[in-house]
């Protein structure tokens, strides 16, 4: 049985509102209940029902739109002047100031500002309002607040085929924008229509990249300059050296000559103290070093080979893939290979082979970060295989702190700007560390996971608090550490200084141990090879008195034969002796044999003792 209403509204009333009133209760059907129906059901007993407690609740998920913003230019033009004077004409702005500085209003109206003025320089002068009273003390704010970070924002890559992002670079000013460079570093597997640009990002609008520079090769780094933040210096897949002015627009100002560039990927590219600023070395795997000035690209102004053995041939090089240079160490730098050693170098040498000072080896494959300590030069950090060890110049031969070996490859690291005992190191697991050598030395202080993509790379800004690391698959992810992770703690300098001290105390004891240990097992290795001499010496002059002996006895025989011989010719008495022969033949033809006597000796005896 259906029940059907029908409600009847004219159009005009449809969308009005809803005026409800009281009413008296209207029953409009009643239906009876029919006993025959509950033959039709069977009755369950006992019955089960759960029961809820807890209060329901629901889980709602919202995508919000994102906010775009745009940049827009102002043209400011100068104004206040009257219509019949050209601010841009230096003689008419001048007659126009004298004409009004002549005015008595003018004077009246600077006189009045005058007093006032002075009143307010006088209170100036009397209480130094910024006046710092404990300027000798560090201010250092003490936290014991867990370290701790969060993601602020991701910049992803904006092509469709997505690109590695090779290498990381903060705006000297401010810190507000991040150069990436973007690449694919696999050899000949390069996807066909890869796009090989690079950007720079505003950290206000991840929406849209600010600048897209364009160069003719991907590039594998990318660096601001120090001095000039207008200009760039990015090292190609193809080894060649870009120059960028921004003032410019996206293209490339300056490039380097393929015949004199890089072999392979340039894979470091660094700025140099230098008065003008446009100095740079830049490195690649086919291990050369070479020295630019971007004023002049068209070829190097000096090129180093790594050779450690000093002989300048480039077959013997090893491969550089990062770089570090210090400006308060302007006469150093220092190269990471491919072969895991660190080479020290001299860039005010002579020859290039003189420019090799020193050599590191501690690590099992390619360096990928090298960076001095900020607040210690002496002390650098590496990263490569599955550690990153921190060196000291005192010390040669091995590191003197080390992290344990992890289970995923590390792929780049450097040190906080404002802790000198705290450095940060990415993995392939797409996992960052952040190490505090002062709280734990075994583990990382944090340890965040930043996507499931493996990291490729690491920055740091100056003030510490921002770190952006980039990751296989071209995403940029900005994260911003605790302030107790960004704060100068207190004691820490002196702490660190200790620790790195201590160490490199260690070190040397451990080494001069080696090295006695080394002699010994050395001068024990010789022992037993002048052992091993004497006992051939011994066997061969053994040898040596048979054979002489030999000879001897040899020359002995021979001349007592050939005294023998001469006495028997001077001695000698032929006998006939015949037996049955008939002897009316002559000698000559009768078959006799002559007997000589006395017999001749026919055994001799000598004896000879040899010491």
């Amino acid at each position: 049985m259906e029940i059907v209403y029908v409600y009847v509204k004219k159009r005009s009333e449809f969308g009005k509102q809803c005026n409800f009133s009281d009413r008296q209760a209207e029953l409009n059907i009643d239906i009876t209940p029919n006993p025959e129906l509950a033959a039709l059901y069977m009755e369950r007993n006992p019955v089960d029902k759960g029961v809820q407690c807890s209060a329901s609740m629901s889980e709602h998920e919202a995508n919000t739109e994102r906010f775009e913003m745009e940049n827009c230019g102002v043209n400011h033009i100068e104004g206040g002047w009257p219509k019949d004077v050209n601010p841009l004409e230096l003689e008419q702005t001048i007659r126009f100031r004298k004409k009004v500085e002549k005015d008595e209003n003018y004077i009246n109206a600077i006189t009045q500002l005058g007093l006032i003025m002075e009143h307010c320089i006088k209170q100036n002068n009397a209480i130094d309002i910024y006046q710092e009273y404990f300027d000798e003390e560090e201010s250092v704010e003490v936290t014991e607040e867990a370290p701790s970070a969060k993601t602020i924002n991701v910049f992803r890559d904006p092509q469709d085929i997505k690109r590695t992002a090779t290498h990381l670079s903060w705006h000297p000013d401010g810190n507000k924008k991040l150069a990436v460079a973007y690449s694919c570093l696999k050899f000949q597997q390069a996807p066909m229509g890869m796009s090989h640009e690079s950007y720079i990002w505003d950290l206000e609008n991840p929406n849209r990249p600010e600048i897209t520079l364009k160069p003719s090769s991907p590039l594998v780094t990318l660096e601001y300059n120090p001095k000039d933040s207008h200009v760039l210096l990015g090292g190609c897949y193809n080894g060649q050296i870009a120059c960028w002015d921004i003032r410019k627009g996206s293209l490339v100002a300056e490039l380097s000559t393929i015949e004199f560039s890089h072999r392979d990927p340039v894979y470091g590219t660094i700025w140099l103290q230098s008065k003008t600023g446009t100095e740079c070395f830049s490195a690649s795997t086919d291990g050369q070093v070479m020295w630019w000035d971007i004023r002049k690209m068209s070829e190097p102004m000096e090129v180093v080979v790594m050779d450690i053995t000093r002989k300048e041939q480039l077959a013997n090089a090893l491969g550089a893939i990062s770089l570090e240079f210090e400006s308060t160490l302007p006469t150093k730098f220092m190269v990471g290979t491919e072969q895991g050693i660190v080479i020290s170098c001299n860039r005010k040498a002579k020859t290039s082979a003189e420019k090799i000072v020193c050599t590191y080896s501690g690590h099992h494959g390619p360096i990928y970060a090298l960076q001095r300590n900020p607040f210690y030069p002496k002390n650098f950090l590496t990263v490569g295989d599955w550690t990153a060890r921190i060196w000291s110049e005192d010390s040669r031969e091995s590191s003197i702190m080390w992290t344990k070996y992890h289970m995923a490859y590390l792929t780049d690291g450097a040190w906080s700007p404002v802790r000198p005992a705290v450095f940060f190191t990415t993995k392939m697991d797409g996992t960052l560390d952040i190490w505090d050598l002062v709280f734990k030395q075994c583990d990382p202080a944090l340890s965040l996971k930043v996507c499931d993509d493996a990291l490729f790379c690491l920055r740091v800004q100056d003030n510490g608090c921002l770190i952006a690391c980039g990751s296989q698959l071209g995403t940029t992810t900005l994260l911003e550490v605790s302030s107790g992770l960004s704060t100068l703690q207190k004691n820490e300098k002196n702490i660190a200084s200790s620790i790195f001290e201590r160490e490199t105390r260690r070190e040397k004891i451990l080494e001069v141990k080696h090295r006695e240990m080394r002699l010994k097992e050395k001068g024990k290795t010789e022992g037993r090879e002048d052992d091993q001499k004497e006992d051939e010496l011994a066997l061969n002059l053994d040898d040596l008195v048979s054979k002489a002996e030999e000879e001897f006895y040899e020359v002995i025989y021979s001349e007592l034969k050939r005294k023998e011989a001469e006495a028997m010719k001077k001695t000698a008495k032929p006998v006939r002796t015949v037996v049955g022969e008939d002897l009316s033949l002559p000698p000559e033809e009768s078959s006799w044999t002559p007997y000589y006597w006395p017999p001749p000796p026919h055994h001799s005896t000598c004896t000879l003792n040899m010491h």
